[in-house]
């Protein structure tokens, strides 16, 4: 409900669309995790060249950086499936940037048929639907933007978040992203 206020208050139609990983422990502590017990929780960060045990975050945000909608998934769910999970209830001709992983043809054409919104994520260089230079730099430029926006919210976040359950993990990594988007949309 929040998010669609953002949503309605944006004067743009970009939106950027990215995850990051939180990690529930370390991984020499896996063995002992009370909180999640299954593999499909151990991700790879590509950026850091290391695996991690906890959750993935998808924030779709606007072009400023406001976080509109999240959802959580496993560590090893890969972005095109986070977009599965998103709500992606965006204004008509709207465009979401997202990164070489949001690479999906059928996805943007269901996303384009359907509901007039433009999935334009940063194309690979072997890609079908290769973009122009200029427009290439426009979406590199937009996209530095979400990783700023990631690094503010992991300074938000403890270095552990103590939590018995997964809902009570997942509720306190939501609680921390509402009060970025508090912070940065109100004050």
């Amino acid at each position: 409900m929040f998010g669609s206020v953002l949503k309605t208050i944006n004067i743009s139609t970009e939106y950027i669309v990215d995850s990051f990983p939180v990690p529930i422990c370390d991984n020499i502590r896996i063995s002992r995790c009370r909180i999640v017990n299954s593999e499909d929780y151990r991700g790879y960060i590509a950026s850091k060249k290391r695996y991690f045990y906890g959750i993935r975050v998808h924030i779709l945000a606007t072009s400023d950086g406001i976080p509109v909608e999240l959802s959580f998934l496993p560590g090893e769910a890969n972005d095109v499936r986070g977009l599965d999970v998103l709500c992606m209830d965006l204004p008509s001709n709207s465009y979401v940037y997202g990164d070489g992983a949001y690479t999906d043809y059928d996805i943007e054409d269901i996303m384009k048929e359907t509901d007039n919104v433009n999935l334009d994520p940063l194309r690979k260089k072997n890609s079908l639907r290769y973009d122009e230079p200029a427009i290439r730099s426009y979406k590199k430029l937009t996209r530095k933007y979400i990783e700023t926006v990631f690094s503010v919210i992991s300074s938000y976040l403890p270095k552990w978040i103590h939590a018995v359950t997964l809902k009570g993990f997942l509720l306190k990594v939501c609680l921390f992203v509402f009060a970025y988007t508090l912070d940065k949309a109100f004050l």
